[in-house]
């Protein structure tokens, strides 16, 4: 049983770099992201450093994968998917795909608290598609200031200046697709050709 464990755990280091080369994101930004030195995450991808628990939880809520993901747990039997809500920013994410590459879906929740009210726009490489469940959501993209309801959706290149949050006193819900290389969600929505065959019957 201690040799499974120890193949697990060396297999830790390249998954963590995978992961991060799949985000594109250097050993410094996870450093910030993380509070864990640079150093030592240079050491647990090479596999110089024995993964624990106090490491491991903040790089898989970095990443955006589950601890038995980013250690490759053996499967239990157990078909449900455990997916762990994330807050950062002002809201919760809460992680629909389980693969760290292609696109990703999450739900996201913005809480009416006020806390993201005042817009700052960011950029970043990719593709955004957003659709509302529950409540309004006010999104800035450039120089558009626009208020979507349930059963609407947008989609916007993410290099353009971009911020959203709940648009009045009332908590929002919405679901998105994000693809870090530009992927874009496309919907086709064809009518029925049932009424004009009853027409020509």
């Amino acid at each position: 049983m201690d040799h499974d464990l120890d193949q697990v755990l060396e297999a830790v280091g390249p998954r963590l770099r995978a992961l991060r080369k799949q985000r594109e994101i250097t050993l410094t930004d996870l450093s910030a992201a993380t509070g864990i030195s640079v150093s030592t995450l240079s050491r647990l991808e090479s596999g110089d450093r024995r993964p624990n628990l106090e490491l491991l939880l903040p790089l898989a809520k970095a990443h955006g994968v589950t601890l038995d993901e980013l250690v490759d747990a053996p499967p239990t039997g157990d078909p449900r998917i455990h997916l762990r809500p994330v807050t950062a920013h002002g809201m919760t994410m809460l992680p629909l795909t389980r693969r760290a590459g292609g696109i990703q879906a999450y739900k996201l929740i913005i809480p009416a608290d006020g806390t993201r009210r005042e817009p700052t726009p960011q950029t970043h490489e990719g593709y955004e598609w957003l659709y509302v469940l529950n409540g309004r959501l006010r999104l800035v993209l450039g120089e558009h200031d626009l208020v979507l309801a349930p059963g609407e959706a947008a989609e916007f290149d993410t290099r353009v200046p971009h911020w959203f949050g709940a648009a009045d006193a009332e908590p929002v819900e919405f679901l998105s697709l994000f693809g870090k290389q530009g992927e874009r969600a496309h919907l086709r929505a064809r009518p029925k050709p049932k009424e004009s065959a009853e027409r020509a019957g």
